[in-house]
């Protein structure tokens, strides 16, 4: 029996603002789509933003190297995009470094909920969704990529990161396959046993991405 959680990784106003608009409102409904789903399944919604401070003396190297004020803390950029489907009731996790798991209390957490798989969302696929996937696994925790929910503005290197993931650290699935997953646990409301993976870890194709832009992560 697998418990499952969704993790929505760094959706914050001072990235999605360098998106298209059209862009960003994709990530925002199709993510939107599975925290829903999620809370119907009486599972974890859990969000993990950046936020450093304004002297960037907590901030990663290169942003000091650059002074570059990113998600800088007491500011709105630093915060979830407001057309999120944010709920009180779900976990929020402030984050300094890529992944989602560095110096932050995510394992633990994950730990007291009895989570065995992780359901990711956010961006960017080849920064902080591939070192948050990475450190999911060496902490034996199976990893979900929701194809529609993930994104890099790198479009080279967020390719490459999927097709090194999938079968391998992670699988990639559809939202729609996701959602079928969990159909038992929404009917019920709680996790059967028959709640284990059931994902295809054989899947190989991974989707087109948006052209490069000038971005941090």
């Amino acid at each position: 029996m697998t418990k499952r959680a969704l993790v929505i990784i760094d959706l914050i106003n001072d990235y999605l603002d360098h998106w298209s608009a059209d862009e960003a409102a994709r990530l925002i409904g199709e993510t939107n789509t599975l925290a829903v789903a999620f809370r119907q399944a009486a599972l974890p919604v859990i969000w993990v933003r950046p936020e450093f401070r304004p002297d960037l003396s907590d901030a990663f190297l290169e942003m000091r190297d650059k002074n570059l004020k990113i998600a800088i803390e007491g500011t709105s950029g630093a915060h979830l995009h407001a057309g999120l489907n944010w709920e009180p009731s779900d976990t929020t996790i402030v984050k300094k470094r890529y992944s989602a798991f560095y110096r932050t209390e995510l394992e633990d957490i994950l730990s007291a909920m009895g989570v065995g798989e992780l359901v990711l969302c956010g961006i960017n696929t080849h920064a902080c969704i591939r070192m948050t996937a990475i450190d999911a696994y060496q902490r034996d925790l199976r990893v979900v990529l929701a194809e529609e929910c993930i994104d890099s503005y790198d479009a080279e290197h967020g390719r490459v990161s999927l097709v090194y993931m999938n079968g391998k650290i992670a699988k990639v699935a559809t939202v729609p396959e996701i959602i079928q997953a969990l159909r038992p646990l929404q009917a019920a409301g709680a996790l059967p046993p028959e709640a284990a993976s059931s994902f295809d870890a054989t899947r190989t194709s991974v989707p087109a991405r948006p052209a490069e832009q000038n971005n941090v992560v």
